[in-house]
This record gives C-alpha cells, structure tokens and sequence, in this order.
C-alpha cells in the first residue's frame, strides 16, 4: 500500500477485510456472523490471495454488500489487507482486519466501536478472542524484548509455565479493557487515520509477526492499542495455513518473521553478532519444531 496523508479526512463508516485463502465453507457463516456483529451497515472486502476453491468469487457475487479485491498472487496477509484497505473510499475511517475463519458473537463490532469512540487515541482495538472449546487465547499481548522474546521461544514447548512465556500470555488472565502492547491481527479494529500514519502493514512479513510489529509501530507513534474484551469473538482454526502443503511454509515464515522482528529492532553495526547468533538460533528452533511436526 502506498503512504497515504495521515491527515486524509474520514468519515464515520465501517468496513471489515478479510484476507481469504481457500476459505472452504468457513466464509458464509464470517459473513453472516458480521452482519450480526452491528447494528448498521458493514462493508465486507474479500482481499483474495489466489484462493483455487472459487469461494471468495461466489460468495461476492451473491451478496450486495461483499466485494472481492483479487490480487491474483498469494503476497502474504499483511500485504493483502494493506490491498483491501486501499480499496476503500474516504467515507470509511474504521477498518476491521479479520481471517477468513472467525465468527463475531452478535452486537461485537458494535462494542469494539464505541471504545473506538471513547478513546481518541485508540489507533487498534482487539476483542475477546476464545478458541472453538471456549477458551481464551492471549490476542493482548506486551511487545516482546529480547530477553522475554528468547525465552518464551526457547522454552515456551518445554517448559510452558517458564516466566517469559507466562508474561508473554497473561491476557488469558487479565481480560479487563486495557491498554497493550500488541493485538493478535486476527481481528483488529483499526483508526484508519491511525493506520495510514504508519503506512500500514509492513510488506516484509508474508505471514507471523505482522500484527506484532503494527502495534509496535502505533504504540512508537503515539496511538494506544486497547484490549476491548466486552467484544467477543470465536477463532475457529487455521482452514487454510492447516493443508499440508501450506503448514510447512507457515513453519517457516513464523521463525523468518520471528528474525525479522527483533533483527529491525537491534539493527545497529554493533549488534551484527546478536543478529547472527539470532539468526542461528532461530534456524535451530525451526529444524527441532519442524521435525516434532513430522516434516
């Protein structure tokens, strides 16, 4: 997406994008589910990376109120959200990031946008994310450092009550609306004039990170990221990152992403032997997590 003027007026209307890849039947209940989510009218955007099951074509040609944005190439999910974003008229100054495979409990979006409206400098809210068993994932999270980044990594499948990890998840524990670091980009609600300060997405992350490094960029420019947990949502599963051809890339991008993230921030001459030892530690987790995966 290109940097738009952060200055840019908005107006007042919401749009939802979806970025789909082979949706499957996880798409029309998203989209039934949105309408329910507000009281008025939501714009739905299928920002489509190459999906091969014909889905997202079918579900915009029978519903009035879905477009379909076709990037013709899988380009990763910040990127395509990015392309939806852009689609959008200035009339749209609320923009929800959503995956394909999420449904809204009933009057949700609504919620996440009246604390939109109580807090000015809110550039991101995020709902209540529960798994399909009803629990509670952590989508509210502290931006990792170094330290706490590498230790929940490191230990975070062998020892999951370690320290860093325990910190790194303790929004399953405290679910009052509050301010955080991060908020999972599975369902993000965001100030588009918020969005555009920081030029959006940041392209280099095809998958993993993205929403970690977003609200990172917000929270640097002086937007508050506000965990909003009166909105709920139920995050179904990964239809798409769960084909076997897909979920050994996804391994892969996660640890690249994981580099990236903390290589930008420690991006010194001086820090050239942290990134190395990052870079190969990193590497070394992705071949132990790959071959427990049986790849």
């Amino acid at each position: 997406m290109q940097p738009q003027d952060p200055q840019r007026a908005y107006g007042d209307r919401v749009a939802v994008v979806v970025v789909t890849y082979w949706p499957g039947d996880m798409l029309e209940p998203f989209v039934a589910s949105t309408r329910a989510a507000s009281s008025g009218p939501v714009r739905i955007v299928l920002a489509d990376n190459a999906s091969g099951d014909g889905v997202p074509q079918r579900v915009a040609a029978e519903h009035d109120d879905v477009e379909l944005v076709e990037i013709g190439e899988n380009v990763g999910y910040g990127t395509a959200a990015n392309r939806g974003v852009a689609a959008l008229g200035p009339e749209y100054g609320w923009v929800v990031v959503a995956n394909q495979d999420l449904e809204w409990r009933p009057g949700a979006l609504d919620v996440l946008l009246d604390a939109g409206r109580r807090y000015p400098r809110a550039g991101s809210l995020g709902p209540l994310i529960r798994e399909p068993s009803g629990e509670v994932y952590p989508s509210a999270r502290q931006v990792p450092s170094l330290v706490a980044g590498a230790g929940h990594a490191t230990l975070g499948q062998v020892w999951p009550g370690n320290p860093w990890s325990t910190a790194y998840r303790r929004s399953t524990e405290d679910v009052s609306e509050r301010d955080a670091g991060w908020l999972s980009g599975s369902c993000l609600l965001l100030r588009r004039s918020a969005f555009d300060s920081v030029d959006g997405f940041d392209p280099r992350y095809f998958m993993y990170f993205e929403d970690v490094d977003l609200g990172d960029r917000l929270g640097r420019a002086g937007w508050r990221n506000v965990y909003v947990p009166s909105s709920e949502v139920v995050h179904v599963g990964g239809v798409s990152t769960g084909r076997p051809e897909v979920s050994a890339r996804m391994l892969a991008e996660h640890h690249r992403s994981a580099y990236r993230y903390l290589a930008d921030r420690h991006a010194r001459p001086a820090d050239a032997p942290l990134r190395a030892a990052l870079r190969a530690g990193l590497a070394v987790r992705s071949r132990i997590a790959a071959a427990r995966a049986g790849r």
